[in-house]
């Protein structure tokens, strides 16, 4: 038998002879009823690594223990995280029913947009230009004046145009 095997079989040895020290170890760094399971991997992972003579095997068996359960703990948090994520973006979808819109909501929001375009064609076409680019392509008010060449209180006069033209329209829509 080799000096590394002998090594291994010593800190195996070791591992068994602590074992149920480590479990109360584990459940008091709040492993709960996950201990056992972290203790298994610790086994699997000491009994499969080709580790040289270890100087302080108890502490490092209290290291890898408290690695797996930290492993572990991230793990299930990364798959919590997952599970939320998709659940909200499939919330209300049931299996075998479309979560497209239906005809009639299509219907309707090509007549909003047909609307909305209809407004913003009775407004000074730098006014509209301006809105498109503040808040449909995000560019900042300075980064509009320069490229109209104006001020940016001229931009911001513009914007409230063109917001006062929609909160028209949404009352009209409103009141329809």
């Amino acid at each position: 038998m080799s000096h590394s095997g002998e090594s291994q079989d010593g800190l195996e040895a070791v591992f068994l002879a602590n074992r149920e020290t480590l479990l109360r170890f584990l459940r008091a760094r709040g492993a709960g009823e996950d201990a056992e399971d972290v203790l298994q991997d610790v086994w699997l992972k000491i009994s499969r690594a080709r580790t040289g003579p270890v100087a302080s095997p108890l502490a490092y068996l209290y290291r890898a223990a408290n690695a797996s359960m930290i492993d572990r703990y991230r793990a299930a948090r990364q798959a919590q995280l997952r599970d939320a994520a998709w659940s909200e973006g499939h919330a209300g979808t049931a299996i075998g029913v479309s979560d497209s819109p239906s005809a009639e909501r299509v219907v309707a929001g090509r007549q909003l947009a047909q609307r909305v375009e209809e407004a913003l064609a009775q407004l000074p076409p730098r006014a509209t230009s301006i809105f498109r680019r503040s808040r449909i392509d995000g560019v900042a008010q300075r980064v509009i004046a320069e490229e109209f060449g104006v001020s940016i209180s001229t931009v911001e006069s513009d914007l409230r145009r063109v917001y006062k033209a929609l909160i028209e329209l949404r009352e009209q829509l409103d009141e329809e």
